[in-house]
């Protein structure tokens, strides 16, 4: 590989005030005071950015719109306070213009759009924001859109200085197949197929304010792409709504707007020339010509690809981004990006660490690679203004060990500045001691794992030990600072080490160690975390006594497992967990992912159906086992935890407790089922770890 790597980035931090205080030790209340970002958008003189807030009156947490200048000093600007949802943040070409976002509004009494609660695109003012005398106060976001319904997505056309136009996404619902009859006349009941959403993709005329379909595809739309010349669209489609559709069905159409025709890109690459033809399809993104469209690839159980299809020759040709060694895309919603005609950004993922990458050459044998980020950083998002000679411009929303998530930009060559200081609250926090640690996993195989220590640890002092196994598998835990509600922060404020392990499986370890999972879960992974766990003990950080496994998704099937091969842990805690994998595959939204690790269907790949399900070995269970589900959760059905809790409770005999959480999916999204959730956990640990009645 040839790669450049720049120099390390200074990080100029704002300056704040410092006030003597006193550290203390952070509660479960603390987690609710935390600021959250999820989204930016760089406009060279400003940032839009989305913070989520945490509400017990409202049992939620929802985002407001924020705007930063890069140019001014004083602090970031709240644009919206409504609680709106809002979201997607998009800016036109004039700086200081409106930025464009989508919002859920609602207004008492109000029952036609756009302030009846759907998705609607807004737009606020920033003109003369952070100059003197201009507050944001008083600013009302702007309804832009009124569809009956709302909308799915949007995206500018901009031209000049201003947008032109606007192309927003709808569903409309629709019955079909042979039995389309009944299925209508009983509509209010649920089938198992043939009631559908089709996409349709609408042009929002500034001049004219007239609205028209352009786009009437006839399959479901994920996610589209507006070419900088308006010449082409670019879909995500899929046959239906299903995820299971969308894991091997879905492509690529492009839109003409010449001709009003719909091609679907050739699909032999990044479907027959892969290992798994079950990939997700993602984050469509042009480049500055319109000649050039990249997409991502993501896969259960294999590293994450880019495909580049190039449409200079009258039929477009699609290739797979040649990946330098060693180097792994950050797939799952992470963003790809051109930043002028040639050069492809994206974000990957290095051994618990995220940078910002940049790619040249893109199209040759050996891509020359730039990080753009060094260091212990993990980027959670970006988005570029522009490249000159020297650099690149970008915002990015990253955490580091030390500090939570915040807002930095490098609008000079090799120099980021943090811009925001959403968690100020965390100064006066004690925080634990993050390292990343190292032993040797099953066949000897360098394992990495993230540890972190109470704050006040000693080195030699043996203290109790929490193993937080991540979900996925094909992720990691991230080297950060990070309070969330699976144990991370908390635990070692209650005097607990929590090692988080990046098993066998997970990403950013090179190819192999990704794949060498398919086929040996319940055994490589498993092996890997327990001689983790003996790494602790033999370094005399976790008391042999003082033992729990956690997990969530993956992690908490990965608890099922452990559970079921010793009895040396004091107590589990099992989050959305599964027991049986052909039940996995029959039961949950995407079987695809039982199918890649199983490699095959039930019926001919039985015996590793059976040898990846703790459920033969249920009767060995001693651990005392705390079960959390979310009622609703289709990727991993609440059944598997009954399950569990039966044959726990009824016959094994262990003390145990099922915890279901009405109306929540897969995550815990509400105020208070967030908090049982942790209270709950730490009374659990508390008794079964510590000893505590």
């Amino acid at each position: 590989m040839r790669a450049r790597i720049l120099a390390c980035l200074v990080l100029a931090f704002v300056a704040q005030p410092i006030f003597a205080q006193a550290k203390r030790s952070i509660t479960i209340d603390d987690y609710f005071t935390q600021a959250d970002l999820f989204q930016v958008a760089y406009q060279s003189d400003y940032i839009a950015y989305t913070e989520g807030r945490w509400r017990e009156a409202t049992d939620d947490r929802k985002t407001d719109l924020w705007v930063a200048s890069t140019q001014f000093a004083g602090a970031p600007c709240r644009l919206t306070s409504d609680r709106a949802g809002d979201r997607s943040p998009q800016w036109g070409l004039r700086p200081g213009g409106p930025v464009y976002f989508m919002g859920n509004r609602k207004r008492e009494g109000d029952k036609r759009p756009p302030y009846d609660g759907s998705t609607q695109v807004w737009r606020i003012t920033t003109d003369g924001l952070f100059e003197r005398g201009s507050p944001a106060v008083g600013r009302t976001p702007e309804a832009v859109t009124r569809v009956e319904g709302g909308i799915d997505a949007f995206e500018l056309f901009r031209e000049l200085d201003d947008p032109k136009y606007l192309y927003y996404l709808v569903h409309v619902d629709k019955t079909q197949d042979d039995w389309s009859g009944l299925r209508s006349k009983y509509g209010k009941l649920e089938y198992g197929h043939g009631q559908n959403r089709l996409g349709q993709i609408w042009k929002l005329n500034f001049n004219t304010h007239r609205a028209e379909k352009i786009i009437d595809a006839g399959r479901n739309i994920r996610e589209f792409a507006v070419s900088p010349n308006g010449k082409r669209i670019a879909m995500i489609t899929t046959p239906d709504d299903k995820v299971v559709s969308f894991e091997g069905q879905s492509r690529v159409d492009v839109w003409d707007a010449a001709t009003g025709k719909i091609t679907a890109l050739p699909d032999h690459e990044y479907r027959k020339k892969v290992p798994s033809p079950y990939a997700w399809l993602e984050n469509l993104a042009w480049n500055g010509n319109s000649d050039r469209l990249a997409f991502g690839v993501v896969f259960d159980g294999y590293p994450a690809e880019v495909f580049l299809a190039d449409f200079a020759a009258m039929e477009p040709a699609v290739v797979r981004f040649k990946r330098p060694p060693g180097m792994q895309f950050k797939g799952y919603g992470s963003p790809v990006q051109f930043v002028a005609n040639t050069d492809l950004m994206f974000l990957a993922e290095d051994k618990g660490r995220v940078r910002v990458c940049v790619a040249t050459e893109i199209t040759k044998d050996e891509p020359k690679l730039t990080y753009l980020t060094t260091g212990d950083v993990v980027v959670e998002s970006f988005d570029s203004s522009r490249r000159f000679d020297q650099g690149y411009e970008f915002a990015v929303i990253m955490a580091t060990p030390t500090r939570f998530a915040d807002v930095y930009v490098n609008p000079y060559v090799g120099k980021f500045r943090r811009v925001t200081n959403v968690n100020p609250q965390v100064d006066g926090w004690k925080l634990p001691q993050l390292s990343v640690v190292s032993w040797k996993g099953a066949g000897g195989q360098a394992v990495e794992g993230i540890l972190e220590l109470p704050p006040d640890y000693k080195k030699g002092e043996k203290v109790p030990l929490v193993v937080e196994i991540h979900g996925g598998p094909t992720t990691a835990t991230y080297f950060r600072l990070q309070y969330w509600i699976y144990g991370r922060t908390l635990l070692p404020a209650q005097g607990y080490a929590v090692l988080c392990p990046n098993y066998r499986g997970s990403t950013g370890y090179g190819d192999k160690f990704t794949t060498d999972l398919i086929g040996r879960e319940n055994d490589l992974d498993v092996e890997d975390i327990l001689k983790g766990v003996d790494a602790m003990v033999e370094r005399g950080i976790a008391d042999p006594d003082r033992l729990a496994v956690s997990g969530w998704s993956n992690g908490g099937y990965l608890t099922n497992c452990i559970i079921t091969k010793t009895t040396r842990f004091k107590a589990a805690i099992s989050g959305a967990g599964i027991v049986d994998a052909v039940m996995e595959w029959g039961a949950n939204d995407e079987p695809a992912y039982t199918m890649v690790f199983k490699q095959g269907l039930p019926w001919n790949a039985a015996g590793k159906y059976h040898k990846a399900s703790p459920t033969y070995q249920l009767d060995k269970v001693r651990t005392p086992t705390l079960i959390h589900v979310g009622a609703n959760d289709e990727r991993c059905p609440p059944a598997h935890s009954r399950m569990l809790y039966r044959a726990l409770k009824e016959y094994v005999k262990v003390p145990t407790e099922l915890i279901v959480y009405p109306g929540e999916g897969h995550g815990i999204s509400k105020y208070r089922n967030r908090r049982a959730k942790m209270e709950w956990d730490l009374a659990w640990l508390d008794r079964y770890v510590m000893g505590k009645k």
